[in-house]
């Protein structure tokens, strides 16, 4: 029977592979090639008990396509997580769209881009690799395969004689592409370097000219792209330059060849050709990039130094630093999942792709933004433009860190710590508070500065300290140069008409209220990734420097907030805020409410670490136990007699909409939790939203937190079924984007989708079904916030899937266990920082042995378990009467 995966991609599982031989004799032969002396030096999954084969574990996860992509996001994603692109084939060619997460067409100062979706970023040039044959097509019939080796993060395609191997490598900035040409009639292979932009169209409000012959300047009111095409020493790039006013970034591809002599030559006014003279045998092709905010910076010679040392240690020099450095990247920790539905197996593949896919887009000065990431093929085109979403952005990163690859959230702690001063003026000018405020949705490079007499009435008008009706002339003229899509500037409507050749757009009707402008949350969401990163490391440096001022930032943007007001009742309240998008202008919403009782606590427990600011815990602990409840039913005035007592979206009357934002985010309501009151309506809120129940019937969105919920709750009989359903989009036609013209496409062969519209690829539901999975393997929360958390190892596990794994617990504890046929095996912690170690004990309250380094030690019962550890001691838990001896074994070999 095909397993999940084969009927959702087409892909071949490694079991079938092994079994029935069903994978071509091409592919085995080009893992074979893959496989170098480096897999003996990589270190192993940190486990006395479990043997894990990583190649073929995470081989399970490999794309495998039999006929060339119908369209070009299906293509393969390759990337160093600077630098990407989805490679995919037509018949006659190889190609690529060069994407970098540094690029940036704009920055928050433009004044060109009012209209929806018309901002855009990341690309550098399309590339071409085009094969000429005199017979047949070459990448077409039953000889056409092309592969992913997540391994090794190198992509193949086989066809008609020719073999391409296709790797960004790991150390600089290039794809190297290894061309084998075996055709009986070897024919030139030419590279072509094309523009993202035209030269002869007027489109969307763009003019298009002709500056050169071989560059194109596109000028969109104040902004203008340039793009230039140059041949010099053998080798063709493409440069751009983005201006307006003092803004400035420029990029460059260049592109070289070598082991076969090559000519360039302009092909047409957007084009430049490197034609590789016919012969049999291989050759390499350099494609580098590069960019830069400096005008001043040649950014083709930066390009080409990266060029110069990739030819330097050729192909094999670069696949060798690849596998170093991937197969590293995957011995940090593994999750091998199996059930006789092949569900499980399906959740695992995905899972490991998931990782895949963030090891290639993000691990460069600036995460890749949620929609798209490195992976455009369409030009400029970008749905939802060129600013980052949290709300969309945090499905990649708020569950990451128990996969202990931490360097893949640094690029969202640079972005923003990087812009901090930019964030905490935000705070002040834009809202009258103090710490710091970041924005659901925001530039790479922050807020703008804006003059004093537009920030001065933007405070009033979004206060509502200013009737919006005595705006001025001043104000609704500056606004209306300002993306509509940016949270300062939301207000003004995405939609609009066209009126005497000019755009018209009016505002939602709301005041200064629309989807983002009022959402203060998104700070809070932020900041405890970054009290996650700290808590799963120890890291004091990290605390220090980056999550403490967040924290502490945050807790004071709430506390000083001037539409938080202590009421005759003796609590704080807030008004005029939004929850969320869903709700604008409402008060005590359960989205503040949530975020100040998350992360005041962490504040707290954070000064006292670090030893700082202890003047301000007792005002911190003062707001802290005055604030609001949270806004139920009750408070709302919508609960009915007899119905049980849940949480909703605001405390304002008539807002009856359920929210379980408590348990989605933060550390409120899980399974841990100590508060009764919290537990038992958090509880009652769950069993409401889910009162229809849930089957593998059940559709779950792309970017519904549902699976997550579940898992903390302790809900295996959900989990089992929203994690699978979640990826596989059980049910498209229900997404909230559909609209855009896209959304129904559901899954690609790559298990990427267009949910978002076009220009928007993404695998937000990837991340989410991983924190779900994280969650129901690894629960580690404490009793309430700030707390010491406690290790729960399958907490909401299924009994019918069997699982191992090795995951990052806070505390700094990398945890390996196993479950088979509904029973745990054993737990096995390495402690990385020392501490106190708070165990679930997973046996109820039995007795345990504990085994240290090796040799057997203390006895324990009860149900949960507390003993010391010290730094690099690795403690194997066992239950009493079992022995290690009987639960070593090879993970994946049989496979």
């Amino acid at each position: 029977m095909k397993s999940l995966a084969e009927k959702e991609t087409g892909a071949v599982s490694r079991r079938g592979f092994l079994a029935g031989g069903l994978m071509s004799l091409a592919i085995a032969a080009t893992r074979s090639e893959a496989t170098s002396q480096s897999d003996t030096a990589t270190p192993a999954i940190p486990s006395s008990v479990l043997d894990v084969d990583l190649r073929r574990l995470v081989s399970r996860a490999d794309l495998n396509y039999d006929a060339p992509a119908t369209r070009s996001e299906e293509g393969m994603p390759v990337g160093n997580g600077t630098m990407g692109s989805l490679v995919w084939t037509t018949p006659e060619a190889l190609h690529f769209q060069v994407n970098r997460c540094d690029v940036h067409a704009m920055g928050c100062s433009t004044d060109s881009f009012p209209r929806f979706c018309t901002d855009y970023s990341s690309g550098c040039g399309y590339v071409d690799i085009g094969f000429v044959d005199f017979g047949d097509d070459v990448f077409s019939g039953p000889s056409f395969k092309q592969h992913l080796s997540v391994y090794d993060a190198v992509v193949t395609a086989r066809g008609g004689g020719i073999t391409a191997r296709v790797l960004a490598w790991a150390e600089q900035d290039v794809f190297a592409v290894e061309i084998d040409d075996q055709r009986e009639q070897p024919a030139p292979i030419n590279i072509d370097l094309r523009m993202l932009r035209y030269s002869i169209e007027y489109v969307s409000g763009r003019n298009y000219e002709m500056a050169t012959r071989h560059e194109v300047v596109v000028r969109t009111n104040a902004h203008t792209a340039t793009s230039r095409l140059n041949v010099q020493g053998g080798r063709i790039s493409l440069t751009q330059a983005f201006e307006e006013d003092e803004y400035y970034n420029g990029s460059a591809v260049v592109i070289g060849v070598t082991g076969r002599k090559a000519k360039a030559k302009y092909l047409n006014e957007t084009t430049v050709r490197l034609s590789a003279a016919p012969g049999k045998g291989r050759f390499s092709v350099w494609i580098a990039s590069a960019s830069s905010y400096n005008r001043a910076e040649d950014v083709a010679a930066l390009a080409g130094k990266k060029l110069d040392s990739a030819e330097q240690q050729g192909f094999t020099g670069l696949l060798a630093a690849n596998q170093k450095w991937w197969h590293s990247f995957w011995s940090k920790g593994f999750v091998h999942l199996h059930s006789s539905d092949r569900a499980a197996d399906y959740v695992e593949e995905n899972y490991t792709y998931f990782l895949y896919v963030m090891g290639a887009s993000s691990r460069g000065p600036y995460p890749p933004r949620f929609g798209g990431m490195l992976w455009y093929t369409t030009g400029d085109m970008r749905m939802w433009g060129a600013e980052h979403w949290w709300n969309n952005a945090g499905a990649y990163y708020e569950g990451l860190a128990p996969a202990n690859r931490l360097e893949l959230m640094d690029p969202v702690f640079k972005m923003y710590s990087g812009k901090f001063d930019s964030y905490a003026e935000g705070a002040s000018k834009q809202w009258g508070s103090k710490g710091v405020w970041l924005p659901e949705t925001t530039w790479f490079d922050g807020l703008e500065k804006l003059p004093d007499d537009v920030i001065d009435e933007m405070r009033e008008l979004f206060l509502l300290r200013k009737s919006w009706d005595e705006r001025s002339q001043t104000f609704q003229r500056y606004g209306r140069a300002k993306q509509m899509c940016n949270s300062r500037w939301n207000f003004e409507s995405v939609y609009g008409k066209w009126e005497l050749g000019a755009w018209v757009r009016g505002d939602y009707g709301k005041g200064p209220f629309g989807y983002v402008t009022h959402i203060l949350s998104t700070t809070a969401k932020i900041s405890y990734v970054y009290w996650l990163r700290y808590d799963v490391s120890r890291d004091e440096a990290f605390l220090r420097e980056s999550a403490y001022p967040m924290l502490k930032g945050t807790t004071e943007f709430y506390r000083n907030f001037p539409n938080m007001k202590k009421e005759p009742d003796g609590k704080y309240h807030i008004y005029h805020v939004n929850n969320h998008e869903a709700l604008w202008n409402t008060q005590d919403t359960q989205e503040d409410l949530t975020a100040i009782r998350a992360i005041t606590p962490l504040a707290i427990a954070s000064s006292k670490i670090l030893g700082v600011d202890a003047d301000l815990r007792p005002l911190w602990q003062e707001f802290l136990d005055n604030l609001a409840p949270l806004p139920t039913n009750d408070t709302a005035g919508t609960r009915k007699n007899g119905e049980p007592q849940v949480w909703v979206a605001a405390g304002a009357p008539g807002t009856e909409n359920v929210w379980d934002i408590p348990i989605s985010f933060y550390d409120l309501c899980t399974i841990a939790t100590e508060d009764q009151e919290m537990a038992r309506i958090g509880k009652a809120t769950y069993d409401l939203l889910t009162a229809k129940g849930v089957s593998e019937n059940t559709a779950i969105p792309a970017v519904s937190r549902n699976s997550v919920s579940a898992a903390k709750m302790g809900r295996a009989d959900h989990v089992r079924y929203l994690i699978p359903n979640q990826l596989r989009r059980l049910d498209p036609e229900h997404d909230d984007c559909d609209w855009v013209g896209s959304g129904k496409i559901g899954v690609l062969r790559n298990r990427l989708s267009m949910r978002e519209g076009p220009g928007c690829i993404e695998y937000e539901r990837g991340g989410l079904a991983a924190q779900a999975l994280h969650t129901a393997l690894l629960l580690d929360a404490p009793p309430a916030p700030g707390n010491a958390s406690i290790i729960h190892v399958f907490a909401a596990w299924p009994k019918e899937w069997d699982a191992e794994f090795t995951l990052l617990a806070r505390g700094a504890f990398l945890v390996t266990s196993a479950m088979k046929e509904g029973n745990i095996e054993f737990v096995e912690l390495k402690s990385q920082a020392g501490g106190d170690c708070l165990l679930s004990n997973p046996w109820s309250d039995a007795h345990v042995v504990l085994f240290r380094n090796g040799r057997q030690a203390e006895d324990m019962t009860g149900s949960l378990l507390k003993f010391a550890t010290a730094v690099g001691e690795v403690i194997l838990v066992l239950k009493s009467g079992t022995v290690p001896a009987q639960f070593k074994r090879e993970i994946a070999r049989a496979l």
